[in-house]
């Protein structure tokens, strides 16, 4: 080997060699002597050397572990205080609910693998490449403000008994007997009397088992590696051996090792330092070494992992990344079976099914000792360590370890082409088990082992990569990443992806690896579960509808009165569900109050606000991606799920939990599931106080009767004959809620399901909430007949008639009702990220907002209330005022409207008004200041509309004159507008609002959509107020720009190029919008004009989908990776991340600052839309006052708040709201609405219709033409905004904004009476933690993050590079990369498209790669730039690419065969907007999502390929995964099917498919194919063109509507008229 060449751009660097020779392998190792801990944050030591000898030797395992790779989050050091956890001691020993509170506290994500030697061979090698992979993770990982404290790390291996008995000789012990001997590792208390108590605890319950304590081990660590905060909370950590000499079975070995730790874990739950005690492991199998550490310094805190004795067969590892305030030691992993990288959403549910599974667990394994195991969760532990404890208690009771998880993370085994045909018998599995365990659902990427086994499985999303190797020595690799450990390519024998639902496992015993389906065919196939399943399991027949009302006209009136129903309900939410089948849309926000802020009286729904995925986990499209979802529900008996049997299958299944009246009238027939219906009415004929209490505590005692008699279901049900003046229903979701809450803590849950045949329901969030509190099912009788009665009214009937609405008949329109339920539901689900309805029953996925704490513990125990509210007696009061109107005599013969949704005199008051916004533009127009007073003045005499109205100033220092304060020119600085879209809103608004912004130095947002370049330049040629550059505007000046400062990259990606990027001085990553959190949204094809095609790279006329989650987002560490791509593109930019108010924001907020984020956005729930369903604008997020305020708060109490901006919007419509949003701690302030009604919106509420009648909100020309707005107007507008502000501070005595921010000690409760209760509390927003230990204008000054040294700087150093760039040449570079180097070439494509734009460059950079690339490799490219890649690559190839081209080829001499092995990841060409790919190898998940114009020829795909398209061409020359081109509006695709399989895994609601028969088509594909095998020496396809006539006929094009008429997709298409075949270039 020749020596190392030169350093690039380090010439000062002499690395020194240190030649191994005892490792057998021969590796060099590289230390770069003096680099240590001068350049902590250093990226790698290593700079590009153009001529790299053995560029794997180059790397050597021990330094790389140590000293040669740096975390990349580069945090700045600032001091914080130290947070303690508090203890918590529960000793009740009822079931205790889960509580959202600790949930939200505890969230993570991570980088994960594990490596196993097939022969059972024990080495220490196996630890040192787990100790090398961890390193290699770092970027998966989370750094706390110190820098030091990682967020967890750890290894699980065997037990190394060698290295055990020789420290027991040592000690004078004897050597163990390794089959009867337990080792547990313990966190101890730090104190030493509290750890003597604790010891002693230990021993005695071992002595009191039987067991012998043979002798503790200290374990030896160096505790001066270990962070400043880690160090706070650094436990002693011993290990204990102990004997059991009674058995002889290891299975029996284990239970009892797992009874003694259970019994210590209740023993020590009194005490004070309970929770200081905590067993990593304890089992005669394997052991877990772990802590708060980052994961390059876990191999140097332990010394033991670093002793040539410490040997194992294989090893799992794993790298945390927690978003939560203080990661705690025990939470770090492997758990105890598990190492799980992941966010389970449905953990509240889990838990509380978990609880009440409690009593009915029973098997004879236990010898009757299932009491002392209990409980089985802990809410206070992480999402993961609960999921661990419920795997062990299956695996301890006899389930093997891939038969627990296929219970637990079952796949979406429904409809699944390969499974229904090839495999029944895993199907009957699946379906036996559904009605036994709710999954749990959400990503997730799990690695497992018992010590006898060892493997790994996926989630049904597949939302997590995972990427799997073997080598010929027979090892096996997992990882979340390639690239992780040095290997020899030639060694390798296969390569491979867990795709979603997947699972692998290795057998250590018999050295077999067993890949998905042979795993779960041998788990299927242990019990007869398809003979149990067809015996016992019944199925609903379905009931057809009524054909006709069942009441008269004015008894269905009254009953809608009684029950809460307003003219708009029936009107807008019921008939048009009726008629259309789907949920009404709407636009504009919610700006009416919160329900508890009202003067109206609000259904009890109205309370609740849905929770929604943001950044820990991705939202789901239920629209495109339905496959992975499912609405069935079993009712009946859950059986106890440790004993199999075919009793356990005795269950009813339904198709979804809507029923109607037939059908619920079957249910209460069934003679097994013996039907108890319970009326819920509360009688108020002697009062009302304490009366809706003791009804609800009556129903419960009576379900607890129903129950424990034999009742399998429990109707609780609101229909009688006759309503009763004294007797109103109780409100349906409280009963559900408090049965459901009272069954758990008695034990009785499992044994019965929970059915609601109510009037009160009949919105798709009424039914959510039903649901979600603990029914099954729910019948709603009263919708149904409205929906008859609507039918069967003259009204309707003419309209039919007349051909002005389709006509539906009375079955349908009642079919169209449920089936917008059933998608609404869906929706629901998906916004969180969940796929089952199972599972999402009883999970309690809400928060509510107005009720107080005796309403939530009755029935919606471990909600979080913040503000608290309304009491049971004031909830019954609000009850019964709509209760009376059916029985008073002078109540209106038709449904009174409240106005809820639509603005109405003598309605509900909302925000934006037709009042204001006339007093606004007076003000704004006529420059009048006296007229914006009146407008102020409208503003502080208004209802009570928002949390903050209920606030006021109170100051501690006298006025001071107005001259003194900062002047309103930089006030305006700290002001933004919102993120709206051009395309939902005009060319002319988004104009003079960008034009607006920067006259004032304030900033304006892009929206989703890109930016006309035109806009990017200054104007010079203004004569009177117009300029020929932007023709349709007024009141134009020179020097004005239209540019917006912030530009957006939402999910959809459009419009986003490397220019758009290098061009931006802000780039916003949307990942919520206020009006609909957790969705996406769709630009119709009639609002998509030429002008927005051409921005949007898309055609005209043609729908845009923008799907729910970004699909490079599935978790935080991919946030972090796409803020380290948009900082790589452009590194002047800062980069925001926006999110919407709910409980737990703090927590996700760290994780975006951990993740190097220079602003955080927080939205308030009311913030405008475009177009949006009407239940998520009502039902979703939360107010931004305490959204704020919690970011704020955790921020400060993380030592992170001064890292990042901290910017919030959502209605603000004054200098009241700057003040208010400084006061609980923001630095910057968005207007939105009000910015729109500033240049002319006048709130007619139609902008989802393409109707505005100003032109704000439309693109018809015509419209448009009528737009009133000039810059001028917003100028004035913002003025005097900050004009108020400078009033209000001199008011208070502080001279400038940076004074008053964070300070909630200004604040104080106003005193103000409210209708409903006065029982709120704003403690939460009054609380303060401290301030920043900077000012407000240092934090918005700071530089932008950096991504501190990477790749693309060295190679834009090289002076060859660097002159190509300058004057356009041609060079040819060759360069090592690893898997730490991510988003490569990105940064140079920035610097190129800053010079050229996206097409004017006409330099030649053609670069090659060699080895294992990180994530985003060859992201945002220009065209000149050619990239290759001789190796493999991680997620997001190609992210962005505008042109160029990219080829990734294995490296020389491979031992696999290409075409089989995965050498790409998942959502590959996300967004490309041009340029050509060519993959010699298949690709993972998604492959080509939102691909706009680039072409690409890859060797087979994963799932989902070709998702959201819209144009350019792929072709796959081999196999591809199930739901391919679902939502793909333009582009094609060619795809090889040799053996018939690809028709069923088709998405066919858009595309067809055919064969290739149009001449240009043919021509293209082979083209194609010509160009992959010159690039890539592909030898599938040389094959290929070799025997193109028998492959011709073998391929399919998929052709979306949009193409249907070209020549390459039509067969019949004209020839030109010069008889030639036009080629269309792509």
């Amino acid at each position: 080997m020749s020596s190392v060449q030169s350093v690039v751009g380090r010439p000062d660097v002499v690395p020194r060699l240190l030649y191994s020779s005892s490792n057998a392998r021969d590796l060099v190792f590289v230390d770069f002597v003096g680099l240590g801990c001068k350049f902590r944050r250093s990226r790698r030591k290593l700079g590009v050397s153009s001529t790299t000898p053995s560029a794997r030797g180059l790397l050597g395992r021990n330094n790389w572990s140590s000293s040669s790779i740096r975390a990349v989050l580069d945090l700045e050091r600032i001091g914080t205080s130290s947070s303690k956890v508090p203890s918590h001691s529960d000793d009740d020993s009822k079931p205790k609910v889960a509580n959202l509170e600790d949930i939200i506290s505890e969230r993570g994500a991570c980088g994960v693998g594990f490596i196993a030697n097939l022969e059972n061979k024990a080495s220490h090698d196996i630890i040192k490449d787990a100790l090398t992979a961890l390193g290699c993770m770092e970027h998966r990982g989370g750094c706390g403000a110190d820098n030091d404290s990682g967020d967890g790390s750890g290894v699980m291996t065997s037990i190394p008994w060698d290295f055990f008995n020789d420290w027991a000789v040592k000690q004078g012990i004897a050597a163990f007997d390794t089959l009867h001997t337990g080792v547990g590792m313990i966190f101890l208390p730090q104190d030493d009397e509290l750890m003597k108590e604790a010891k002693t605890v230990v021993e005695n319950i071992f002595k009191q088992e039987g067991l012998e304590v043979l002798g503790w081990r200290q374990v030896p660590v160096d505790t001066s590696i270990v962070g400043f905060y880690a160090r706070q909370t650094l436990p002693n950590i011993q290990q204990v051996f102990v004997r059991i000499g009674k058995e002889e079975n290891v299975d029996d070995i284990e239970r009892e090792l797992y009874i003694c730790r259970k019994l210590i874990e209740r023993a020590v739950n009194s005490e004070i330092w309970g929770n200081e005690l905590y067993f990593c492991s304890l089992s005669n199998q394997t052991i877990v070494y772990k802590g708060m550490l980052r994961s390059e310094v876990l191999g140097r805190f332990y010394f033991d992992l670093q002793n040539d004795l410490y040997k194992s067969p294989f090893a799992i590892y794993h790298r945390r990344y927690s978003t939560n305030t203080s990661p705690r030691w025990p939470l770090a992993q492997p758990m105890r079976f598990l190492g799980h990288n992941g966010e389970i959403n449905t953990i509240q549910g889990n838990l509380n099914w978990m609880r009440s599974r409690e009593a009915s667990l029973k098997s004879s394994v236990w010898r009757g000792r299932e009491n002392e195991i209990r409980p089985f969760g802990n809410p206070k532990a992480s999402d993961s360590a609960n999921l661990d404890s419920t795997a062990e208690l299956l695996i301890r009771s006899g389930r093997t370890p891939e038969e627990a998880l296929m219970i637990l993370v079952p796949e979406a085994y429904k409809n699944h082409p390969t499974l229904s045909i090839k495999y029944a018998e895993v199907v009957d599995f699946y379906d036996y088990y559904k009605g036994q365990m709710e999954a749990w659902d959400g990503p997730a990427l799990l690695l497992f082992s018992d010590g006898k086994t060892v493997g790994a499985c996926l989630d049904r999303n597949g939302l997590r990569p995972a990427r799997y190797w073997r080598t010929k020595d027979n090892v096996v690799y997992v990882a979340s990443e390639v690239g992780v450990l040095p290997i020899d390519e030639s060694k390798v024998m296969m390569k491979g992806r867990l795709g979603p639902g997947m699972m692998i496992a290795v057998d250590l015993t018999s050295g077999q690896v067993y890949e998905n389906t042979e795993v779960k065919k041998r788990a299927a196939l242990s019990s007869p579960y398809g003979k149990w399943v067809t015996e016992n399991l019944r199925s609903l027949k379905p009931v057809n509808f009524l054909s006709a009302t069942v009441m008269d006209n004015e008894a269905i009136l009254r009953r809608q009165q009684a029950y809460g129903y307003s003219s708009e309900d029936v009107q807008m939410v019921i008939e048009t569900m009726a008629a259309q089948g789907k949920e009404p849309t709407f636009c504009m926000g919610d700006d009416i109050p919160l329900a508890v802020l009202s003067r109206k009286p609000h259904m009890l729904y109205d309370y609740f606000k849905q929770r929604f995925a943001q950044v820990t986990n991705p939202a789901i499209d239920p629209l495109r991606e339905g496959l992975v979802m499912s609405l069935e529900v079993n009712l009946g008996k859950r059986g106890n799920i440790l004993e199999v049997g075919p009793g356990n299958a005795s269950q009813m299944i339904l198709s979804s939990p809507v029923l109607n009246e037939g059908e619920l009238d079957t249910l209460l027939r069934d003679p097994i599931l013996k039907a108890q219906a319970l009326p819920t009415f509360f009688d108020i004929s002697k009062g009302v106080d304490g009366s809706l209490e003791k009804t609800i505590y009556k129903l419960c005692e009576a379900a607890d009767e129903a129950v424990r008699n034999g009742s399998q279901l429990l109707v609780l049900s609101d229909r009688s004959d006759e309503p009763e003046p004294t007797r109103p229903a109780i409100p349906i979701l409280l009963a559900v809620g408090a049965v459901h809450q009272h069954l758990i803590q008695n034990g009785l849950r499992m044994s019965a399901s929970i059915v609601a045949n109510t009037a009160q329901c009949f919105s798709t969030h009424h039914f959510a909430c039903l649901i979600g509190y603990g029914a099954s099912a729910i019948c709603p009788y009263l919708a149904l007949e409205t929906c008859r009665q609507w039918r069967l009214s003259n009204k309707t009937v003419n309209l039919m008639r007349n051909g002005k609405m389709p006509t539906v008949t009375i079955e349908q329109a009642q079919k169209n009702f449920c089936k917008a339920v059933k998608a609404g539901l869906l929706k629901i689900l998906s916004k969180m990220g969940i796929s089952l309805l199972s599972s999402y029953c009883g999970a309690q996925i809400f928060e509510a907002y107005g009720l107080g704490k005796d309403v939530i513990d009755i029935a919606f125990c471990g909600s979080v209330s913040t503000i608290g509210g309304l009491t049971l007696d004031e909830l019954a009061r609000e009850t019964l005022s709509f209760w009376v109107k059916a029985f008073s005599e002078d109540t209106a013969k038709r449904l009174e409207n409240f106005g809820f949704i639509q603005f109405r005199p003598g309605g509900e008051y909302h925000g934006n008004n037709p009042e204001m916004s006339k007093l606004l533009h007076k003000a704004v127009r006529q420059k009048n200041e006296s007229a914006y007073s009146v407008y102020q003045q409208h503003l502080v005499t208004r209802p009570v509309n928002v949390l903050r109205d209920l606030l006021e100033f109170k100051s501690d220092r006298p006025p001071i004159p107005v001259g003194r304060v900062e002047p309103a020119s930089s006030i305006v600085l700290r002001f933004c507008t919102g993120g709206m879209s051009l395309g939902a809103i005009s060319r002319e608004t988004h104009e003079a609002i960008a034009i607006a912004m920067n006259r004032l130095g304030g900033k304006s947002n892009s929206g989703e959509g890109g930016e006309d370049p035109i806009r990017w330049k200054p104007l010079t040629d203004v004569v009177d107020g117009y300029s020929p550059t932007l023709p349709h505007l007024k009141g134009l000046q020179n020097g004005d720009t239209a540019t917006s400062a912030i530009k957006q990259v939402a999910s959809g990606r459009f419009g986003v190029t490397p220019t758009f990027l290098v061009n931006a001085d802000q780039i916003e990553i949307k990942i919520a919008q206020g009006a609909k959190p957790g969705e996406g949204g769709q630009l119709p094809g009639k609002k998509v004009s030429a002008y927005i095609a051409r921005l949007r790279n898309s055609k005209p006329g043609v729908p845009l989908i923008s799907p729910p989650p970004h699909h490079d987002i599935y978790s935080i560490e991919d946030l972090a990776q796409l803020i380290f791509d948009l900082h790589q593109v452009n590194p002047k930019a800062k980069v925001s991340v926006k999110l919407v108010a709910e409980a737990g924001i703090g927590t996700v907020a760290s994780g975006v600052a951990k993740g190097n984020a220079d602003i955080i956005q927080i939205s308030g729930h009311d913030g405008g839309t475009g177009a949006s369903p009407v239940s998520s604008i009502k039902h979703a997020g939360g107010p931004w006052e305490l959204g704020l305020t919690e970011t704020h708060q955790t921020l400060i109490e993380n030592g992170l708040r001064e890292r990042v901006i901290l910017r919030v919007d959502g209605g603000f419509k004054s200098g009241f709201d700057v003040l208010m949003a400084a006061a609980m701690g923001a630095d910057e302030y968005g207007f939105g609405s009000v910015a729109m009604i500033a240049t002319g919106c006048v709130m007619a509420r139609i902008c989802h219709t393409n109707n505005c009648p100003v032109g704000v909100a439309s693109q018809r020309e015509e419209l448009r033409a009528r737009f009133p707005g000039v810059p001028g107007d917003l100028v004035n507008y913002f003025i005097y905004v900050a004009e108020e502000v400078r009033g209000m501070l001199a008011q208070l005595g502080y001279e400038k904004l940076d004074d008053v921010i964070g300070r909630t000690d200004l604040l104080r409760s106003r005193d103000i009476s409210l209708v409903k209760t006065q029982h709120l509390d704003l403690s939460y927003i009054l609380s303060n933690v401290g301030l920043p230990k900077w000012s407000s204008t240092t934090i918005r000054n700071q530089d932008v993050h950096s991504n501190g040294p990477v790749l693309d700087d060295n190679l834009l150093s090289d002076s060859e590079i660097s002159d190509a760039i300058q004057n356009e040449k041609v060079v040819h570079k060759t360069v090592t990369i690893y898997n730490v180097d991510r988003a490569v070439c990105g940064r140079i494509a920035g610097v190129v498209a800053k010079k050229y734009g996206d097409t004017g460059f006409a330099g030649q950079l053609n670069i090659t790669f060699t080895g294992s690339a990180g994530q985003s490799f060859g992201c945002f490219l220009t065209p000149g730039m050619n990239i290759r890649l001789a190796g493999e690559a991680n997620d997001y190839v190609g992210k962005g690419m505008a042109g160029g081209e990219l080829v990734v080829t294995p490296a020389e001499s491979t031992g696999f065969c290409p075409e089989d092995a995965t050498i790409v990841g998942n959502t590959c060409l996300y967004g490309a907007t041009g340029g050509q790919v060519f993959v010699r190898g298949k690709a993972g998940e998604r492959f080509a999502v939102r691909n706009s114009l680039a072409q690409a020829v890859v060797e087979g795909t994963g799932d989902h390929c070709c998702e959201y398209m819209t144009g350019g061409c792929v072709v796959v020359l081999g196999k591809v995964g199930r739901n391919v081109a679902a939502g793909m509006t333009g582009g094609l695709a060619y795809i090889l099917d040799e053996d018939d399989t690809l028709i069923p895994k088709v998405n066919k609601e858009i595309v067809k498919i055919q064969r290739v028969l149009a001449p240009v088509g043919q021509m293209q594909l082979k083209s194609l194919i010509q160009a992959h095998v010159e690039k890539t020496g592909s030898s599938k396809g040389s094959s290929i063109l070799k025997e193109w006539d028998k492959y011709l006929p073998l391929f399919w094009q998929l052709v979306p509507p949009s193409e249907e008429d070209t020549p390459e997709a039509c067969a019949e298409y004209e020839q030109a008229a010069t008889g030639q075949v036009t080629l269309q270039s792509a």
